[in-house]
């Protein structure tokens, strides 16, 4: 779980008091997560901005979200907020965030999920989806099941096969099979709803 410092609870406090806005909130977000690159993003949070799959923390008259998909990268990270003699500085301390790659003795699982959190998910994540892991067995056949926005949407197929089959495949050529494990029936708010549009993954 993230610790947020009372300084940084208040600093969050003054900034949502200038916005007038009822229940607005703070999101944290990493982005680029997995890589050298990673970093994190904090943005004002309305309730329609709100995929409803978030962490929600209570920080006593205002609430931060931590995105389900950063959930795990953002672990153990600590937010604080230290005033100095030019004002105040915001820092976030996330030791996870940038992962680490697996050895060469870990599991094909493991292996894959490094690349689902460092490559695909960082992509098909402006389609407002994600895709977890449910299983890699010893046969090389890899199930995945969608989240977000690749929850029931129409062009999820095309996504699994042309992208993401295509680039695990290109890192494990052990890999026999990709397959789907979701659900699209119970898709509440698919990125697309018909049959068009391209692969989330390029």
């Amino acid at each position: 779980m993230i610790r947020i410092s009372d300084g940084a609870k208040n600093y969050f406090r003054h900034l949502l008091a200038q916005q007038d806005i009822d229940n607005l909130g703070i999101r944290i977000k990493a982005v680029n997560a997995g890589t050298p690159k990673a970093d994190c993003v904090l943005e004002y949070a309305e309730a329609g901005d709100l995929a409803g799959d978030e962490t929600k923390i209570d920080c006593d008259g205002f609430n931060v979200y931590i995105e389900a998909a950063s959930v795990n990268w953002l672990a153990e990270a600590e937010v604080d907020y230290q005033v100095n003699a030019t004002g105040g500085q915001l820092t976030i301390r996330a030791p996870h965030i940038k992962g680490s790659v697996p050895g060469e003795d870990a599991s094909l699982g493991e292996r894959v999920q490094y690349v689902l959190d460092s490559e695909i998910n960082p992509q098909i994540a402006a389609h407002g989806g994600r895709v977890r892991l449910v299983e890699a067995d010893a046969q090389g056949v890899v199930l995945l099941q969608f989240g977000g926005g690749c929850h029931g949407c129409g062009m999820a197929d095309v996504t699994l096969k042309q992208g993401i089959e295509k680039t695990l495949r290109s890192h494990f050529p052990e890999i026999t099979a990709v397959r789907d494990a979701t659900d699209h029936a119970s898709g509440s708010n698919p990125y697309f709803r018909g049959q068009s549009g391209a692969s989330a993954v390029g």
